[in-house]
């Protein structure tokens, strides 16, 4: 089995494994996270299998700014502007990765504390 067959957010992208969609083109899929830790919690994700922040590189560079004009424009639909988000990225099991595939957090709708946890 191919890394796009046995990753979760590569079937999840690919239509493959059903999700409560917020938008989607040919690059990233922006989708509400199953298990929320906040009142709007969603999560963005490359198309393209990227592991982790470890993996990016340089030609990334216009992957995520595109990912960020995601992230900012789905912030305001859904209401967490001018009050504020927060935007998580983990990397690795010791700071919660728990799919290998690069995904932003994107938390709100209540005030956050800090630090996390």
């Amino acid at each position: 089995m191919g890394q796009a067959e046995s990753c979760l957010f590569c079937r999840l992208a690919a239509g493959r494994i059903p999700s409560e969609t917020l938008y989607e083109d040919d690059r990233v899929k922006a989708f509400k996270d199953i298990n929320p830790g906040a009142p709007v919690h969603f999560l963005v994700i490359p198309r393209e299998h990227i592991a982790s922040v470890r993996d990016l590189a340089e030609h990334d560079a216009d992957l995520l700014g595109h990912i960020f004009d995601v992230i900012n424009a789905q912030a305001k639909k859904v209401g967490l502007v001018p009050g504020g988000y927060r935007i998580v990225v983990n990397y690795g099991p010791d700071a919660g990765q728990s799919v290998p595939h690069l995904h932003f957090h994107v938390l709100g709708g209540r005030s956050l504390a800090w630090p996390p946890g």
